[in-house]
């Protein structure tokens, strides 16, 4: 359970860097990370992480959207939870 945790940690921090480092590169007018990248890390548990970057760094706010894809993610992931806990897929 305890690599599960540093996993996940490691996926957030990840995905923290990438959305700061997407608004240095836009602050800067350089060559962007595609959008596609920021949420395949936001798909695969890098939520947390992506959250927090967007709301301290102003970062894909009023993008319409990527909220739409991110949040959209963030509810299947929360459905995805409570299945899992709730029907007892876990020993």
């Amino acid at each position: 359970m305890i690599i599960l945790f540093y996993c996940f940690l490691i996926v957030n921090v990840i995905a923290f860097v990438l959305i700061a480092y997407d608004k240095y590169l836009a602050k800067n007018q350089k060559k962007r990370i595609p959008e596609k990248t920021l949420l395949t890390f936001v798909l695969i548990g890098g939520t947390i992480g992506s959250a927090l970057a967007m709301l301290i760094f102003r970062h894909k706010t009023a993008k319409r959207s990527y909220l739409l894809k991110f949040w959209a993610l963030l509810v299947m992931q929360v459905v995805f939870l409570f299945a899992y806990f709730y029907f007892g897929f876990y020993s």
